[in-house]
């Protein structure tokens, strides 16, 4: 009997923005339209795009991701209708496989300007940057971050069901408390509250549209009901993800595919985006939610995994003590965030600028580590640097031997892509630790 070939349940368009698309849509509401129907047990293909629908390019500025529009993402595929799936049950979703597009075989990271999104170390490094990544099979390089190269563990950043109304509501009530609690205290957002501008709403049209724009919720934080953009790096092929359902059909949508990302997507835009496909499977089971106490998604990973030697990780410690020796209280935040500082200083003596290593610490499969969080007052992170990404060794055990022999260990590293219409001249500066980094004078 000839073999059926796997049904596609999506196609994208690389050549046209993601508002322009009615398979997509950017907002999580519960009456955002179905696109495609799926039955459980089989298995489809689903293309997706990559997370700002096609506003970043091949080249060599960070314009375009300095005037990157964030109302218009994330462009999720879907949502799909599980057939059977009813509240109270729970959607398994096998990932079968992930790859990128082989009409595109490429992807990027960024650092998103301060004003314009920021990211985890926006106070050190407030200026946008972008990185483009190539793709060779299982592994990937960077014309913008020379003599590196690694394998990629390629996963949907995205995953979840449709929020009921009632979720929904509860969604926009407890995050417009913390807008108005907290925004004060922070330079930048603190949440993302619905916004009707660039709301797209799949095929949704009239005031079916206008009701979306208004209550849908944005896709920029993972969420304990349904998931969502929890950027998950080990949910590769093979891996098992459990998810309540709250509305007929279950609405699932997926997307913001990734390359590689580093444990913490440490600059926002920050794992090699990518436009790609993904296989999956889904299964239903009928009261599952009751079964096993579901409030919050579940996952098993599968057996797809990085295999650089535990050995071979560089590993550097964080605490809550920030950069100016201000101690504070078992802040975890605090900590990874030093973590990533102590990284980018031992790396920039090879050469590489900050930059670079803020978006190695992005893209690269670092793993990241809750250390210890009992001893008051100091949380402990750590961030290990999987050594053989690298082709020199930066063990320090190479380095102290060159520099005790008075060689030099820089190196020509080139530069990332870096915003063109600035006025006056890039400028690295280096203050004894602090994170001055690439400064415009």
């Amino acid at each position: 009997m000839p073999i059926e070939p796997i049904r596609y349940v999506t196609k994208v368009d690389l050549t046209k923005p993601g508002d322009a698309q009615p398979q997509v849509h950017n907002r999580w509401h519960p009456d955002v339209p179905f696109t495609e129907t799926i039955t459980p047990g089989e298995t489809v293909k689903i293309e997706c795009l990559d997370w700002t629908g096609n506003q970043i390019g091949n080249n060599d500025t960070a314009d375009d991701l300095r005037n990157v529009d964030l109302t218009r993402i994330h462009y999720l595929s879907g949502p799909f209708n599980i057939e059977t799936a009813e509240p109270g049950d729970v959607l398994i979703v096998e990932i079968k496989d992930v790859q990128p597009l082989e009409r595109q075989p490429w992807g990027y990271s960024g650092i998103f300007h301060k004003k314009n999104g920021g990211g985890f170390l926006d106070k050190f490094y407030p200026e946008c940057a972008k990185a483009i990544f190539d793709f060779e099979g299982i592994h990937t390089t960077s014309r913008h971050i020379p003599h590196v190269k690694f394998t990629g563990l390629i996963h949907p950043g995205i995953m979840g069901t449709a929020p009921s109304q009632e979720i929904l509501n509860e969604w926009n009530k407890r995050e417009k408390f913390i807008k108005d609690e907290c925004q004060h205290l922070h330079e930048t957002s603190v949440a993302n509250l619905p916004d009707e501008l660039n709301a797209h709403g799949g095929s949704a049209e009239g005031d079916l549209l206008a009701k979306i724009a208004k209550e849908g919720s944005r896709t920029i934080p993972g969420r304990p009901e349904n998931g969502g953009n929890c950027d998950i790096k080990n949910l590769s092929r093979g891996s098992k993800c459990y998810f309540p359902v709250y509305v007929p059909g279950a609405k699932f949508s997926i997307g913001d595919l990734h390359f590689s990302q580093g444990d913490g997507e440490i600059s926002f835009c920050g794992a090699i985006e990518m436009a790609g496909v993904i296989t999956i499977q889904t299964k239903v089971v009928k009261g599952g939610m009751k079964m096993l106490n579901l409030k919050s998604p579940l996952f098993i990973p599968g057996d797809v995994q990085n295999h650089y030697g535990p050995s071979r990780y560089l590993t550097f410690e964080g605490f809550s003590v920030d950069e100016t020796g201000e101690q504070k209280f078992l802040d975890a935040t605090v900590a990874y965030r030093q973590s990533c500082i102590r990284v980018i200083e031992y790396l920039r003596r090879f050469g590489y600028n900050d930059y670079q290593i803020y978006l190695l610490l992005s893209t690269a499969p670092i793993e990241g580590h809750m250390a210890g969080i009992v001893d008051v007052p100091n949380a402990c992170t750590t961030i290990g640097v999987p050594m053989d990404i690298f082709d020199f060794d930066i063990s320090p055990d190479k380095s102290m031997e060159i520099l005790a022999a008075g060689g030099d260990i820089t190196q020509d590293m080139g530069n990332c892509a870096l915003v063109s219409n600035y006025d006056h001249p890039v400028v690295y500066e280096y203050n004894e630790g602090l994170m001055n980094g690439l400064n415009l004078k």
